[in-house]
């Protein structure tokens, strides 16, 4: 007889990471039948949301829309702990930045931003391997700011996928190199 706290450490393989509004919601609704709640607006997603991606040789991975971070996440700004502690429950990321800057914001400062919010709430978030969405490319600023963010953050091109969640432009690679990632992750028996 006793009392036990039992926790679910993993929820997904592949966590969806971003400021609010970059675009992960409707991504996760692009890759997956997940038809989670999209609004222009802040902080429309406030619990994870799940969806199952389906590839090729009826390959499928759970694939998690999770809320939006912000700077000072890690010191529990706007609900930091509660969604940082889902992305500890994935087993590679993909960092989906708004390429384009819409809310005023540098892609390469929200990368920055991201992995420093990661890194201070748990180093070992830091070493999961991740992609990178380049989401918004169908706004028409995106392209050069694309470039801009490849020189700077030294990012392998390999690593960094031009996609559009609105129009569906680059999601079928970005699907196949999360595959690929998941694959990896699971000949190397680490979760």
């Amino acid at each position: 007889e006793g009392v036990f706290l039992l926790e679910l450490k993993l929820i997904a393989d592949i966590g969806l990471v971003g400021y609010p509004n970059a675009g992960k919601s409707s991504l996760i609704a692009r890759l997956s039948r997940a038809r989670p709640k999209i609004a222009p607006y802040p902080f429309t997603t406030l619990t994870p949301v799940l969806g199952v991606m389906e590839g090729a040789l009826g390959r499928r991975l759970t694939i998690a829309d999770i809320p939006g971070l912000v700077e000072g996440a890690h010191e529990n700004v706007g609900l930091g702990h509660d969604f940082l502690r889902h992305i500890e429950r994935t087993r590679a990321r993909v960092m989906v930045l708004d390429i384009a800057g819409v809310d005023g914001r540098t892609p390469l400062d929200d990368y920055r931003s991201l992995r420093t919010e990661l890194k201070l709430h748990n180093p070992l978030l830091s070493a999961k391997p991740f992609l990178v969405a380049a989401n918004k490319m169908d706004l028409p600023e995106a392209r050069g700011k694309l470039k801009g963010f490849l020189r700077s953050s030294r990012l392998a091109k390999a690593r960094v996928f031009p996609v559009s969640a609105l129009t569906g432009e680059g999601t079928e690679g970005l699907q196949k190199a999360i595959f690929a990632l998941a694959a990896e992750r699971e000949g190397r028996g680490i979760s």
